[in-house]
């Protein structure tokens, strides 16, 4: 059975978690990658290198999709929260305050902090019928 998601139990999912996907295209292609990320009212702040993918994608504000999804094999149940949104480099007088609240898993040198604003929000969960 599928269950859509309302927007507060969406953001309680999100909550709950620091690894997500972001999608966007890049070179006529949809490419999606694992970020980590912390949350703050509508918006996800994640970390990168300023000379990677996101860094140069997000020199001017791009819109993308963020993804965020869990679930638990044994009692056959999952869910997901799909967002859309613009992302966009944290100005500099901000970066200070944002850079020591993510901790990317990747490590190296990911001092370009960034901003994905929540402009859409939706979400299903799935709880399959019991195994034989």
């Amino acid at each position: 059975m599928i269950i859509e998601l309302s927007e507060q139990e969406c953001y309680d999912l999100l909550t709950a978690t620091t690894v997500g996907r972001i999608g966007f295209v890049h070179d006529a292609r949809v490419l999606i990658l694992p970020v980590n990320f912390v949350v703050s009212g509508r918006d996800l702040f994640l970390r990168t290198t300023a000379e990677g993918l996101l860094g140069a994608l997000s020199e001017v504000p791009v819109e993308v999709a963020f993804e965020v999804d869990g679930h638990v094999p044994l009692s056959r149940t999952a869910w997901s929260v799909l967002m859309h949104g613009p992302l966009s480099r944290v100005p500099e007088e901000e970066a200070a305050a944002v850079l020591p609240r993510v901790s990317p898993w990747a490590g190296g040198e990911r001092d370009l902090p960034l901003r994905f604003h929540i402009e859409s929000m939706t979400g299903r969960s799935v709880h399959g019928d019991q195994a034989p």
